[in-house]
């Protein structure tokens, strides 16, 4: 069909639009041919706008070009859309940009990279392992798959290959240069240990630092282009590098824009400025220079200058630039800045001068080394040369500062060569390059406002490049028609050669403007009407600006640029002063003279600049005849650039190019935020559009005749269908499209012209529809008919029911009125007898009310006047008592007083006869007498004492038994007597407590008065206390509960919370373990593989030396982990070999390597040791957890009883102090009920007494606590000490335990076993028994000496004993002392209390019974977080002890299971250590072990191991027959204790299996054999070792034939470590053949048939998912898993064993699909879901008959299962965002947006994921803590583990078969 045949209604069209260039529209209204506009209505993604009217060019009636369909759009190529026009590309490359964050996309053999301006985890080493080795059509569009094809291109058409990175600056080509040599970098490696890799990437930061600076538009923008060429050896690893630099911009050394910086390394060198080591630079900040401070910008946001240059730093030192040239490098720069900020004045109008002491002058001349006058000097002068003279000519400012900004461009520019020509010769090696790639970073087209010389000739180098292009895309089309027998005519496509032919051609632009340069009065102006006056008007592609005649406008082939002239003949001249040049070249610093040296020898004798890439170099001579050759030989930069150019056109067409165009998406760095005016601007330079017209003009799309048939198989009757495929294709194509112009059939593909897929998109879409119709018809006429008969069968059931109803409604009615009636009679019969019953009882009750009050009257009456007598006679004795007391008080009161006068007197009289001085002249004199009186006098204080205290003790006896004023005497009289005992002597503290007790009598006396009143208010205030004492119960009551809650609240949580506790804690334990297990198993990976270098190096060795030949004594590999002594005499006769070898072997390399395998073996012996011991912690961590909790839980449940306890009791001891308190003011009514002496009085005192006591009685139960606390620790330490004792009795016939005796005596024994082999120590129990015998047997047993050592045993003992009786002393004088400080602190605890109680005395009642609750509470808490921190001492003491209990157990039963049959004594072992020890057998009974010779040793390994065939083995034998073969002459050899003999044995074993490895480590079914084996084999040696924890499941004739001699313990652990690297090599074989089954499998095979159909490809065409002869399919995948299942079952490897296998291999195949899901953006839709998850269940089914879906390996595919779910569930709302959060739980938030962002439809009703619904998935997965890695490992292995599986094969029952010729075995 024609474009306006398509142009119907509802038709979508693009239209120009100045804003977003085009603007998607549909129509209104067909359009017909002579129609001059078009209805349209505007998509602009809001609501519709208004019909518009589209006009049409009335000249070209061009029409607008159509829409792709949806499902075309986001392809990951361009070529693949239908339609291919400019706005097609830049939509879909918009949609993939903006929508999917997709930044690459192919177009055609292009790679579009789009510059997202935000980092991007898509570069990471799995991703570069995910790229290794596919088809580039087979992945998403990546930098990485255009690397591995130029890598695969060039490893298989020998080619060498190029790699075009092109863009403007800012759009990414260093980057993107930058990871294609990482890539190279990582997949091929370097042949040597130089790491030319890591140099090759190490040159990247030091030509960033000189070469790059911050633009306008880029931060890092690459001032220079250059061609790095990586080499490749035979087997395409990196050897070397060479790098090539084309056009530096100099002129940014002087000057730069504004918000532009110069070159980045200034800036490093002026933040590093105040570093120690830069201080001779003299520099400062970048602002005080003028060459860094032009552009005002001299920081970039983000970058830390001082960072990068000690990263520059770094990479000079790997490159081999040592600290003297890198401080030399920052001289000159240093130098550069200076120079830049020396001042030059006007002297007059022709001459100028620069001051003297010039500070930055001087500064630059000590830093180059130059005199200070001479540069001065020429600076501001220039010497100027006549064919007869010379003469010296003065410089005008501007001249001179224009020569002083030429030298520091000729400076810089000068080093920069320096660097680059270090950096290569570091890159360069010896050895022959095969092959190279080039990687081409060059600037591309530029268009500013104002335009120079460097633009001029970076566009001229893109004119070269594009026409490359465009031929090579024209070659690869034409290939591509004639490979396909298409007939094809010659494409017209822009060829751009008239625009080159202008600018190179003879007297083309760079010709005039180097013939220009030659004239001595040349200028601009004359250069710019030379061009005008040649080409102006001779070529088309020539103009004239209109209002310029400086300027001139080029045709490019991307757009129209005008040059301005200003600046062209000075920058092609580049000219700089000869004399300065001399200066510099007669400096004493030796880097500058060498730059300067180097450019004169770089120079060729053809003139060209080797390596410089268009470098100007000058070549300055004295002598007259050197200078005219050097003016002869000098070139302008223009033909520097030029001749540059074109040697590098000559090396990439000599390669292979690919080309990778990088896209600016806006000019404000802003992430992932597109442009489209800049898009098209770019694309239209780059060439992408010119690619698309070249395609478009020919057959763009391209189907394979299978696609084709499964697309469109919709559109095909069945008829058509034939069993040709191709045949049918040609059919229905000749039926869709009439004009046969618009396709062609080629061998194996179709050709469609541009638009033909989008009509048959169409003409499925419509068909797809109409059957959508015709099946919504059927479905609604079957559910309309379903919905009236079901609505016909519940009217006929509701009338069905409803006229029950009814009928049984009347019957009810008819039973109701009868029932009514009966009910009424009686009810009316009750109410009458209920009235009558009503009115006999209340007469009665009203006759017995009357008589009883008036009994009650006469009662009250008697009552009364009996009361009344009562009262009287109370009221008057109580009377009669008041006065009596008030008389008796007051006599005492003046007894007191008269007394006190009188005491007041002789005290005044004493101190003044103390003052007068007589009194102390006679104390003086009568010294002795005075001593003796003071004696006297003491003694009498003394009697008076204890007269004072025997009158207390009648006082107190007195005043017990008297009333209640004596009770008050009583307590004044024992605060005496406490005061007298603690004071002693202290007559005036007796005095102060006598004025105490005095004020405290007249304090009573006040409180008399008052008593009164107070007794009147005390019932009151005592009724409300009850109440409150009440209110107080019952809250205590409430509290009480919710205490209880509470605890058991706690508890139950706490519970969980420990049990959650535990679980993580066991979980985190085991997955460290698992981590350790990895990095172990990891570290023997790198050993094994160590060991195959080293045995590889061995064997160069061994073949380069002349007359070798190997034999079967070195067929042993040196892989053990222990190095014997037949190992080293191998090693010496390799090193000896090695030295006799002169050529070709690198001796360093094996020298490093043995070297490294040491270090590796160490430290597999350290993380073996730290594996044990994580093993060990994990346990006791368990162990101590669950002690731990048990303990915490019973101390809180104990602490929190004890709690409720005091308070239950606090409680009590309330309720019956409030009833004593009640009863006594009740019964005491009178005014005096308060005072001292009284009941209530009385009751408090009572009260006081009874907390007293309480008191006491905590203080017991705390000494009790306390004493059994210390009793416990007692007996632990007496058990500790008994148990220690008990094998150190005196009696010899009464020992329990011989342990320590052994220990003497073993450590007596001196025997000569060898180093790696230990003995099962012998036992002394036959010793012990025979010292309990009787006396005749001592002759025999102290024949070979044992009573010696018996003896010396004993002393040992004694001498132990005397130390523990130390140990027990001192313990006793440290537990004394503990005691005695418990003491003190029961006696200062006794006195708190006693203060505690008198505080208490004076608070009310309320807040005294608070205050001695809330302090007991805290005491008994205290008392108890004591208790439990010394229960938490016992508790580690007793796991302690615990602990060498069991090690010593252990050692015991170690001991004790060295006891053999035939008993050797220990004088015999003394005397005969290097004899066997004999071991009887019965007779005519074999023991199950293999008799061999020692020179049968190989041939037994040989016939064994290495010459066996598993096949036959596995089929016809029992399963691990060689294991117990190997055991059982192991066992002969421990038999008949020949240490030598098992060691050769081991030895070979383990070697042979490693060779027979290396040999056929490829064969799945020899490396499961020798796993099943090997395990076997460990199992056995475990079985057989004598441990008990091994014997458990044996026979007791098993248990007979333990291992008898020997512990090889250590050797378990090396065949272990066998295992292991075995195990691992399995899962590498089984990975090397599964990994091509897998992508084909699992996502290109469609499993269920017709569920997703093949979209268009493009040029980059992907692998075929159509199953055709060869392709892999799930049933391949199944039908391998179940070989690999029946070879190890064959095998009679483990089940434990098979099952890590199996998980192993569903965790490749899990990550491998995922991982591959991730990158292909093909595969993410719907139907691909379902095909994925259709595959996993067909592999759960395998699990599920083979019975391992316990295995784990279901667990390892869910990652897989959710991204299978992910494409499928909707994608829509809020609620599907929730429901996938909680759904892909085993995938990362990276994966899931990556998977959402990929996601395609393949037909048209599928809808694409939203961006806002991305962003949703993201803002909710934000909280996430997970790994940011996109890809699976799929190099992970999970660590194994070995579980012991026992056999019940009795060894003596196993047969040896004749076919394994090992006829030399002897059965025993």
């Amino acid at each position: 069909p024609r474009l306006s045949e398509l142009l119907t209604c509802c038709a979508r069209v693009w239209i120009p639009d100045a804003e977003e260039v085009w603007k998607s529209a549909e129509l209104t209204k067909d359009y017909k041919n002579g129609d001059t506009s078009l209805q349209l209505m505007l998509e602009d993604g809001t609501e519709p706008m208004a019909n518009i009217e589209h006009k049409l060019d009335p000249k070209t009636k061009n029409l607008p070009y159509l829409r792709n369909p949806d499902i075309l759009v986001g392809e990951n190529d361009l070529t693949a859309l239908s339609y291919l026009h400019e706005p097609a590309v830049l939509h879909n490359l918009k949609v993939r940009f903006i929508d999917s964050k997709l930044i690459y996309t192919y177009c055609g053999i292009v790679l579009v990279a789009i510059n997202p301006y935000e980092p991007l985890p898509i570069y990471g080493s799995d991703i570069i392992n995910a790229y290794s080795g596919q088809n580039m059509g087979d992945m998403d569009p990546h930098i990485f798959a255009v690397a591995e094809e130029a890598y695969k291109q060039m490893a298989r058409d020998e080619r060498n290959q190029s790699i075009i990175v092109s863009g403007e600056s800012g759009a990414g080509k260093t980057v993107s240069a930058k990871y294609a040599m990482r890539y190279f970098a990582t997949v091929s490696g370097s042949t040597s240990e130089a790491n030319v890799e890591q140099k090759v990437l190490a040159s990247n930061p030091i030509m960033e630092a000189i070469g790059n600076a911050k633009t306008t538009r880029n931060d890092n923008s690459s001032r220079f282009g250059k061609y790095i060429e990586i080499g490749f050896d035979t087997r395409y690893r990196i050897i070397g590098a060479n790098m090539r630099t084309y056009l530096l911009e100099k002129s940014r050394v002087v000057f730069q824009a504004d918000e532009e910086r110069n070159y980045h390394i200034f800036y490093q060198l002026c933040a590093s400025s105040h570093l120690p080591e830069y201080k001779m630079l003299t520099l400062s900040n970048a602002n005080d220079f003028l060459y860094t401070r032009q552009g005002r910008s001299p920081v970039i946001v983000g970058v830390d200058d001082t960072m990068e240059l000690s990263t520059t730093r770094k990479a000079f030192t790997l490159l081999g630039i040592n600290e003297s040239n890198q401080m030399g490098l920052f001289q000159v720069l240093a130098a550069i800045l200076h120079l830049g900020n020396v001042e030059i004045k006007d002297r007059d109008s022709d001459s100028s001068v620069i001051p003297p002491n010039n500070r930055h002058l001087t500064a630059f001349c000590e830093l180059v080394g130059v005199s200070y006058q001479d540069m001065s000097q020429w600076l501001c002068h220039r010497k100027l040369k006549t064919a007869t003279e010379t003469y010296i000519k003065t410089l005008p400012r501007l001249q001179a500062t224009n020569a002083r900004d030429a030298l520091s461009k000729h400076i810089y520019a000068k080093l920069f060569n320096w660097i680059v020509a270090h950096v290569n010769k570091a890159l360069i090696t010896n050895i022959t390059q095969h092959s190279f790639i080039g990687v081409l970073d060059i600037y591309g087209f530029e268009t500013f406002e104002i335009n120079s010389f460097e633009q001029f000739c970076i566009n001229y180098a893109n004119e070269k490049l594009q026409q490359q292009f465009n031929m090579h895309v024209f070659k690869l089309e034409q290939e591509e028609y004639m490979r396909e027998q298409i007939p094809w005519t010659l494409i017209d496509f822009y060829d751009n050669q008239p625009c080159i032919n202008l600018i190179e051609a003879k007297m083309g632009i760079l010709d005039l403007l180097d013939e220009e340069c030659k004239m001595p009065k040349g200028s601009d102006d004359s250069w710019a009407q030379k061009l005008y006056n040649t080409h102006l008007k001779t070529c088309s592609l020539f103009e004239k600006p209109r209002m310029s005649n400086r300027a001139f406008i080029i045709q490019h082939f991307a757009d129209k640029v005008e040059y301005q002239c200003d600046g062209f003949l000075e920058k092609n001249k580049d000219t700089v002063n000869e004399e300065q040049i001399n200066v510099l070249k007669a400096s004493k610093f030796h880097l500058l003279v060498e730059l300067f040296h180097d450019g004169e020898k770089a120079i060729s004798p053809t003139g060209q600049v080797a390596g410089t890439g268009g470098r100007t170099r000058l070549s300055i001579k004295p002598d007259k005849s050197r200078e005219k050759s050097s003016k002869e030989n000098k070139k302008t930069v223009g033909c520097q650039f030029r001749n540059s150019l074109h040697m590098l056109m000559g090396t990439l067409n000599a390669t292979t190019p690919h080309y990778v165009r990088c896209i600016k998406p806006n000019d404000f760095k802003l992430g992932f935020t597109f442009d489209p005016k800049r898009a098209v601007q770019q694309l239209r330079a780059c060439g992408v559009l010119e690619t698309i017209r070249i395609s478009a003009a020919g057959f763009p799309s391209r189907w394979t005749y299978q696609e084709f048939f499964s697309r469109y198989r919709v559109l095909m009757k069945q008829k058509d269908v034939l069993p040709d495929k191709k045949l049918t294709c040609r059919n229905v194509m000749e039926q869709l499209v009439q004009d046969q112009d618009k396709y062609q059939f080629g061998k194996t593909k179709i050709f469609f012209r541009a638009g033909q897929v989008a009509y048959l998109e169409k003409l499925r879409s419509e068909k797809l529809r109409v059957a959508c119709v015709r099946i919504q018809k059927t479905i609604r006429c079957w559910l309309a008919r379903k919905k009236y008969l079901r609505k016909r069968s519940a009217a006929i059931t509701i009338q069905r029911f409803t006229r029950g109803y009814q009928a049984r409604c009347l019957a009810k009615f008819m039973r109701r009125s009868q029932a009514a009636t009966v009910i009424q009679k009686y009810q009316r019969m009750c109410v009458e007898r209920k009235h009558y019953r009503q009115k006999q009882a209340a007469a009665l009750v009203m006759q017995t009310i009357l008589r009883a009050y008036m009994a009650r009257q006469k009662y009250q009456a008697l009552l009364r006047e009996h009361k009344v007598v009562i009262i009287q006679k109370r009221v008057r004795g109580w009377l009669a008592r008041c006065w009596y007391k008030r008389c008796l008080v007051s006599i005492v009161y003046l007894q007191c007083c008269f007394r006190r006068m009188k005491a007041r007197r002789q005290l005044k009289k004493l101190k003044i006869e103390a003052r007068s001085v007589e009194h102390f002249k006679k104390l003086n004199k009568g010294m002795e007498n005075k001593i003796m009186q003071l004696q006297r006098k003491l003694d009498e204080q003394n009697k008076e004492k204890r007269l004072v205290n025997e009158k207390l003790v009648a006082l107190e006896n007195t005043y017990t038994t008297e009333s209640e004023r004596m009770r008050g005497e009583l307590g004044r009289l024992r605060g005496v007597e406490e005061d007298a005992k603690n004071k002693g002597n202290q007559v005036t503290s007796l005095l102060e407590e006598l004025e105490k007790l005095r004020k405290e009598l007249s304090s009573t006396q006040k409180e008399k008065k008052t008593i009164e009143d107070w007794a009147q208010t005390y019932r009151s205030e005592m009724e409300k206390m009850v109440s409150e004492l009440k209110e107080q119960n019952g809250s205590l009551k409430k509290e009480k509960d919710d205490l209880n809650r509470l605890i058991q609240e706690q508890s139950q949580q706490m519970t969980e919370k420990m049990v959650r506790a535990i679980a993580e804690e066991t979980q985190q334990l085991e997955t460290n373990l698992n981590e350790e297990r990895s990095r172990y198993q990891n570290l023997l990976t790198e050993h094994r593989r160590l060991e195959e270098k080293h045995d590889d190096l061995k064997e160069e060795m061994n073949v380069s030396k002349p007359g070798h030949r190997r034999t079967d004594s070195t067929h042993s590999s040196n892989g053990s982990e222990y190095t014997y002594n037949s190992e080293c005499a191998e090693l010496e006769e390799g090193s000896r070999a090695a030295e006799d070898v002169t050529r070709g072997i690198d001796t360093s390399l094996t020298l490093k390597l043995q070297k490294r395998l040491t270090e590796l073996e160490q430290e597999k012996q350290s993380l073996r040791n730290e594996l044990e011991n994580k093993e060990d912690q994990f346990l006791r961590a368990r162990a101590r957890d669950d002690v731990e909790f048990k303990k915490a839980r019973g101390a809180e449940l104990e602490y929190e009883s004890l709690k409720r306890q005091e308070l239950e009791s606090e409680n009590k001891k309330l309720k019956h102090d409030l009833v004593d308190i009640r009863q006594s003011l009740l019964g005491n009514a009178a005014t005096g009920a308060g005072a001292p002496g009284s009941p209530a009085y009385k009751v408090v005192l009572e009260q006081l007494n009874s907390s007293c006591e309480e008191l006491e009685v905590r203080k017991e139960e705390v000494l009790i606590l306390r004493s059994q606390l210390v009793s416990q620790k007692e007996a632990m330490h007496h058990k500790e000490t008994m148990t220690e004792l008990s094998v150190f009795v005196e009696d010899v016939s009464k020992l329990k335990d011989a342990g320590e005796l052994k220990q003497a005596y073993m450590g007596l024994k001196d025997t000569n076993r060898s180093p790696r082999f230990t003995r099962k120590p012998l036992e002394v129990s036959d010793l012990l028994s025979r010292l309990r015998s009787a006396a005749p047997d001592f002759h025999k047993l102290n024949e070979d000496g044992e009573l010696w050592l018996v003896n010396q045993g004993l002393k040992e003992t004694i001498r132990l004993l005397e130390h523990q009786l130390q140990t027990q002393r001192r313990g006793y004088d440290s537990e004394v002392e503990s005691l005695r400080g418990e003491l003190q602190n029961v006696k200062e605890d006794n006195n708190r209390q006693q203060q505690l109680l008198a505080q208490n005395l004076q608070l009310p009642p309320e807040a005294r019974i608070e205050a001695s609750l809330q302090h007991e509470i805290t005491r008994l808490t205290n008392e108890n977080l004591d208790l439990m921190e010394q229960l938490e001492k016992q508790d580690r003491t007793i796991r302690k002890l615990k602990k060498q209990l069991k090690v010593y157990s252990k050692r015991i039963g170690e001991m004790g299971a060295g006891q053999t049959e035939g008993q050797t004594s220990p004088g015999q072992m003394v005397d005969e250590p290097i004899h066997p020890v004999n071991i009887p057998r019965r007779e005519k009974d074999f023991q199950g072990m293999l008799e061999y010779k020692k020179e049968d040793e190989l041939k037994l390994v040989k016939n064994l191991i290495l010459e066996l065939k598993p096949r036959g083995v596995a089929v016809n034998l029992i399963p691990g027959l060689p294991a117990y073969i190997l055991f059982m002459c192991l066992r002969h050899a421990d038999y008949v204790n020949d240490d030598q003999k098992v060691r050769t044995l081991l030895t070979s074993t383990i070697n042979s299996i490693k060779k027979i490895l290396k040999k056929r480590g490829d064969d799945f079914e020899t490396v499961s054999f020798w796993l099943a084996n090997t395990c076997r084999f460990l199992h056995c040696l475990k079985q057989y070792s004598g441990d008990e924890a091994f014997m458990k499941h044996n026979t007791q004739r098993q248990n007979e034939h333990t291992l008898s001699n020997f512990d090889l313990a250590e050797y378990r652990q090396v065949i272990s470590d066998l295992a292991i690297q075995i195990y691992q090599q399995l899962i590498k074989c089984m990975e090397n053949i599964l990994q091509p089954m897998i992508v084909s499998g699992m996502l290109e095979h469609e499993t269920i048939q017709g569920v997703s159909g093949v979209k268009p490809t493009g040029l980059r065409k992907r692998t075929a998912s159509i199953a055709d002869e060869g392709t892999y399919t799930l049933d391949s995948i199944l039908r391998q898993l179940s070989a690999f299942h029946s070879t190890m079952c064959q095998h009679g490897t483990d089940p434990e064993l098979i099952k890590q296998v199996v998980k192993q291999q569903f965790y490749i195949i899990g990550a491998v699909t995922l991982n591959n899901l991730l990158l292909r953006k093909d595969m993410c839709s719907w139907s691909k879901g379902m095909q994925i998850r259709y595959n996993v269940s067909q592999q759960e089914e395998w699990l599920r008959d083979k019975g391992l879906m316990v295995c784990g390996a279901k667990e390892t595919l869910e990652p897989l299962i959710q991204a299978a779910q992910l494409l499928q569930v909707k994608k829509k709302t809020d609620e599907d965002a929730d429901a996938i959060c909680s759904m892909c739980l085993a995938l990362t938030t990276a994966q899931i947006v990556k998977v959402l962002n990929l996601y395609t439809p393949v037909n048209e009703f599928e809808e694409r994921v939203s961006v806002s619904f991305i962003r949703t998935i993201q803002t909710r997965l934000r909280d996430r803590c997970e790994s940011p890695q996109l890809l699976m490992d799929t190099k992970m292995i999970y660590p194994v583990t070995f579980p012991f599986s026992p056999s019940s094969l009795a060894l003596e029952t196993i047969q040896i078969p004749s076919s394994l010729n090992l006829g030399f075995l002897t059965r025993v």
